[in-house]
């Protein structure tokens, strides 16, 4: 694959809209894409799953999803009924991906992280029908975590699928027919999960059009050919995982190595080594703890060439060590967003170190991108700050069941407005400058305020509270809450913290707490956040890492 080069629209060139360069969509589903891959090279090596001593080539990776598309087939699922998969990286995730595209059911991706108050929410707005998950592992015993989130509730849930048990193998024996192939390349293929303004995870609809597409034009900036070998310890749950990729590997061909089943900077390492990876993925803090582990300098990392960096701010100087000491010259960054499946920017390979440790690249192909004024909307001179928008094949279909908030994220022209602010170069490379809403980005994680204020909310003792990201030297941001008590009450930080312990997340769990009797307000009583953040930094001694360069 050759790099194509984003160019500057000549009669716009003082305004900050470019457009990628055209190039061929495939009009396919992700099971014809992964077909047609198959009869190329049928004997290429597709997956190698470390942790769990497999590795397929093509036709064995076909024949394996065959027997699993059988299997879902024999639970009475029809087209379109949703498929949960709450499990960390495993063989039988990617069985199930390119099992569920050839019978054109959803793909609900279920973070292993939620517990069972998020488990359940996800459960009853998704509609899965059928969940595959793990009886346990060292983070959760997700039966127990099932249970509790199914207690009292009638859930649209049939069927409850355990790998690497009797049942998940009897599934797949069970099924004798294999049915015709799902053909709509523009019908909903995958669910993923993502919060925002609202208390309430919103469900992103996203098409086997969105998804493959995305996979070609991120292969196209990282020159991704048969011969590469992808090490991805990214969560498959995560669009890194299951597009970037996944559906990178399924259109270039690149072999898909999973070294663990969580992410392991060790066992990163000595997948690079011992299946000669060209290309290695990961957010920040993997490279981190990568570049810092004791045993760095014992493995060969020579046959790395380029690979993505993404899902966090990237420190400037941790992408020039990735370069140098990982011996990885062609590293990249991507920047999106799931709604844009994700990847909406990206820095080519050949770019200059600088452009790739100072930006986070330009409009990927066939992507339209503009920074506009968060108060008109109006597309902004080159050079001036504001919200990132993007149009094209890559825009979500949409928020599921919500049609209205569909509508405030995906204005009447196509353009999806991110809620993220930056700063369009001459160039046409981008550089960002935070966000207008108030994620907080913790290790790759999106972690959204309101979500984490309504769940405290529920605890007898809270009166109130106000979440917000602090800085972070290794997660880039991690958790704050500001709590005031109930009257006559008293509380400590690790009562909270136990409250959250088993029905949130842990990267949701705050980090710091500080107990107040009143916060900073605006005159018409609106919490002025940017304060309390302001005054954390300066009693915490955070300025230095507050001040730490990203792109």
């Amino acid at each position: 694959m050759s790099i194509l080069v984003a160019e500057l629209v000549p009669e716009a060139a003082t305004l900050s809209y470019i457009r990628g360069p055209e190039v061929p969509l495939l009009e396919k589903t992700i099971s014809q894409a992964f077909a047609d891959t198959v009869a190329r090279q049928p004997e290429r090596e597709a997956l190698v799953v470390r942790h769990q001593g497999l590795r397929f080539t093509w036709r064995e990776l076909a024949r394996e999803v065959d027997r699993t598309a059988m299997g879902l087939s024999g639970l009475g699922l029809q087209r379109g009924d949703r498929v949960g998969v709450w499990a960390s990286n495993c063989a039988e995730w990617i069985f199930l991906q390119h099992a569920c595209a050839r019978l054109g059911l959803v793909l609900v991706n279920v973070n292993p992280a939620y517990r069972s108050h998020e488990l359940s929410g996800v459960l009853l707005r998704s509609r899965i029908k059928a969940l595959f998950l793990r009886e346990r592992d060292a983070r959760a015993d997700y039966r127990s975590i099932l249970e509790e989130s199914r207690s009292g509730r009638r859930l649209p849930l049939q069927h409850v699928i355990w790998l690497g048990q009797e049942s998940w193998e009897r599934m797949r024996n069970a099924g004798a027919v294999l049915p015709p192939e799902a053909g709509d390349p523009h019908a909903v293929a995958n669910i993923q999960y993502t919060s925002g303004t609202t208390s309430q995870p919103k469900g992103v609809l996203l098409t086997h059009h969105n998804l493959i597409n995305n996979g070609l034009c991120i292969g196209l900036c990282l020159c991704a050919a048969a011969e590469d070998r992808i090490c991805a310890p990214v969560p498959l749950y995560h669009c890194f995982g299951s597009v970037i990729a996944s559906m990178v590997s399924v259109v270039s061909g690149a072999a898909l190595i999973l070294p663990s089943a969580q992410f392991d900077p060790e066992a990163t390492l000595e997948a690079v080594q011992a299946e000669r990876a060209t290309a290695l993925y990961g957010v920040p803090t993997m490279f981190i703890a990568e570049l810092e582990h004791p045993r760095f300098r014992e493995f060969d990392l020579t046959s790395l060439r380029t690979g993505v960096m993404a899902g966090a701010p990237c420190p400037i100087e941790v992408m020039k060590r990735v370069a140098g000491e990982m011996h990885c010259p062609e590293m990249t960054i991507a920047y999106g967003q799931t709604e844009s499946s994700p990847v909406i920017t990206m820095s080519r390979v050949d770019d200059s170190l600088e452009l790739r440790v100072s930006t986070v690249g330009t409009a990927l192909a066939s992507t339209e991108v503009k920074i506009v004024s968060t108060e008109t909307g109006e597309t902004l001179p080159v050079g001036h700050q504001g919200e990132l928008c993007t149009r094209g094949y890559l825009v979500m279909k949409g928020y599921d069941q919500d049609p209205e908030t569909t509508s405030q994220a995906i204005d009447p022209e196509g353009w999806l407005h991110t809620g993220d602010l930056a700063i369009m170069q001459p160039d046409g490379y981008f550089r960002m400058r935070g966000r207008a809403r108030e994620t907080i980005i913790r290790g790759g994680e999106n972690i959204y305020p309101r979500e984490v204020e309504e769940f405290l909310h529920s605890h007898p003792k809270v009166a109130d509270v106000y979440v917000v990201g602090l800085p972070d030297a290794r997660l880039g941001e991690t958790v704050l809450a500001w709590i005031k008590l109930r009257q006559g009450v008293t509380a400590t930080e690790e009562e909270i913290r136990d409250f959250c312990r088993g029905r949130i997340a842990y990267f949701k769990i705050p980090r710091f707490i500080r107990f107040v009797d009143s916060f900073p307000m605006t005159v018409t009583n609106k919490v002025q956040k940017y304060l309390i953040r302001e005054f954390e930094i300066r009693e915490r001694g955070l300025a230095e890492t507050a001040r730490i360069a990203t792109a």
